[in-house]
């Protein structure tokens, strides 16, 4: 018997000793394999690969780690009542995951949260446990599969790309030529999809179709009410964004059989990030022929797009040029006559392509700043620093990749105006004088650091927006995938990332994109985990 095979297959006395990096290099070992027979067209092998994975314990030990101690929900609890598990109950769970013809699912614990800058409320459908950590399992051999099928230009909840892949992607699409553009919302999409439609297209072995049908059918409960599920995915469970994808799969391939041509094909772009989407083109009759098909199509899953959210307009021209997407605004200005483009009469004139964060990020960036200084009336100066710079720095980092330097020093003037009126109220008989004194450090650059004295008597520092590096970001390369197995291409992706923090960054440079303790490469790593 293989001894080092059987304690990676075996040894789970205790947790914290299992050896995870051996786990996770035969899962991403598994799934290099699914990509790669989903890619050849051979589903015979493709079925038989997903059904080993669905049964490996190494898979099945990652699926329970990431849902009870990775995932942000790891203590939100379902149905059942259980949230966090004891090493012990982790290893128990690791032995009920299976994936059987006789597919039994728990309703999902409904939960009301507000969406930002709305009195609207969106659901949020949190399955148990049990039920999350089996969806994982089934969503670790379903991913490579699908990510060998999807569009280039699909670039929601799928591993390796995200919103400024998205944004790169409209960018290099209108920078040499104004465009006319549909941008489009579908309505309450989570909530519509077609159930019949959506297990027809994923066309998997009878056991996952059937567990997967049983989750899609378990029902909600709602404050103690059971609603019944005759369509949607709720969103909240760890493979639900990944079928809303398969749904959606298919929508560019028909928008691109528009065009015709191949120079037709090439003015013509569709991006899309999860439900919302963007289709540009220099001629307007084209994009109005682009919504009327897409309309059609989504009635085929059950869906239509949303009237309110969906407009045509142009990138440089018009009332309202432009448009604004994933929060960032992205428009045309029009400057001398050293960029020359043509508008729709014909005339000669130059222009510039900026993406800036849009009015509506930085308005509720603001009263996100402002509700932070007010919930901190009587609090310690370093306890708000604390708080604002976990706000500053996530703000700073997802616009960092555009024309953003403007509205970052900007928002220091908002901020400043804020702490100036949160001083004045702690100290309303004190001059203007002594407060800048005792709140406020001069610098030979910055008069105005906001620094406090923590309990250990360590200086800490308010992060200033304008202090953040503006680093564009590079779009991931066409249909490229992290199952591709080229890691270091991924790994120095990983490195470069707008999500990632420059303390990360850094350590990653050190370590030449590998983990000290194992010397894996971390681009697998980041893939599966």
């Amino acid at each position: 018997m293989n001894t080092s095979r059987n304690i990676v297959n075996r040894q789970v006395y205790d947790w914290k000793a299992v050896p995870w990096q051996k786990l996770e290099r035969t899962v991403f070992k598994l799934q290099k394999r699914i990509y790669r027979a989903a890619q050849e067209g051979n589903k015979q092998k493709v079925r038989k690969l997903q059904g080993l994975l669905n049964r490996s314990w190494s898979a099945k030990m990652i699926a329970v780690r990431q849902v009870t101690q990775q995932n942000q929900g790891k203590k939100t609890a379902g149905v059942d009542g259980v949230t966090a598990l004891t090493p012990k109950q982790r290893q128990e769970l690791v032995g009920q995951l299976k994936v059987t013809r006789k597919a039994k699912a728990k309703p999902t614990r409904r939960v009301w949260i507000p969406k930002p800058g709305r009195d609207e409320k969106r659901p949020l459908g949190i399955p148990t446990i049990h039920d999350r950590a089996l969806q994982g399992l089934v969503k670790q051999a379903l991913d490579p599969e699908w990510e060998a099928y999807m569009e280039a230009n699909s670039y929601g909840f799928r591993p390796g790309r995200g919103c400024h892949d998205a944004i790169q992607a409209i960018f290099v699409s209108i920078k040499q030529k104004p465009k006319w553009v549909l941008d489009a919302d579908i309505a309450k999409c989570f909530d519509r999809i077609d159930h019949s439609t959506l297990l027809n297209k994923l066309n998997s072995t009878s056991p996952t179709r059937r567990q997967i049908r049983a989750w899609l059918k378990a029902g909600v409960m709602d404050q103690g009410t059971w609603q019944d599920t005759e369509a949607g995915t709720p969103q909240g469970g760890v493979i639900f964004p990944l079928l809303a994808n398969i749904a959606l799969h298919g929508l560019e391939e028909t928008v691109m059989k528009l065009a015709l041509t191949t120079k037709e094909k090439r003015k013509l772009t569709i991006v899309r990030y999860a439900d919302d989407f963007v289709v540009m083109h220099n001629d307007r009759s084209m994009i109005e022929r682009a919504q009327g098909v897409i309309k059609e199509w989504l009635k085929g899953i059950g869906l239509e797009l949303k009237a309110e959210k969906t407009r045509i307009s142009h990138t440089l021209e018009g009332e309202n040029p432009g448009l604004d997407f994933l929060g960032f605004n992205i428009r045309q200005y029009k400057v001398g006559k050293h960029r020359s483009g043509k508008s729709t009469n014909g005339t000669i004139l130059g222009f510039k392509t900026l993406i800036k964060p849009s009015d509506k990020s930085i308005r509720n960036h603001k009263e996100q700043l402002s509700q932070i200084v007010s919930r901190h009336k009587s609090a310690p100066q370093e306890a708000l620093i604390v708080r604002l710079n976990q706000v500053i720095r996530g703000w700073c980092n997802y616009f960092k990749t555009v024309v953003s330097k403007e509205t970052y020093s900007d928002m220091d003037k908002y901020l400043w105006e804020l702490l100036w009126k949160w001083t004045k109220r702690r100290h309303p008989n004190k001059s203007d004088e002594w407060i800048a004194k005792k709140y406020w450090t001069p610098t030979k650059d910055v008069q105005w650091n906001f620094i406090g004295m923590t309990k250990h008597k360590e200086e800490i520092e308010l992060t200033r927006h304008s202090k953040t590096e503006i680093i564009r970001h590079v779009k991931v390369k066409g249909t490229a995938s992290p199952y591709d197995g080229n890691l270091v291409y991924w790994s120095k992706r990983l490195r470069k990332g707008p999500d990632v923090s420059t303390r990360v960054i850094n350590l990653l440079k050190r370590q030449a994109g590998k983990c000290k303790l194992c010397g894996q490469v971390i681009g697998s790593l980041f893939v599966v985990v």
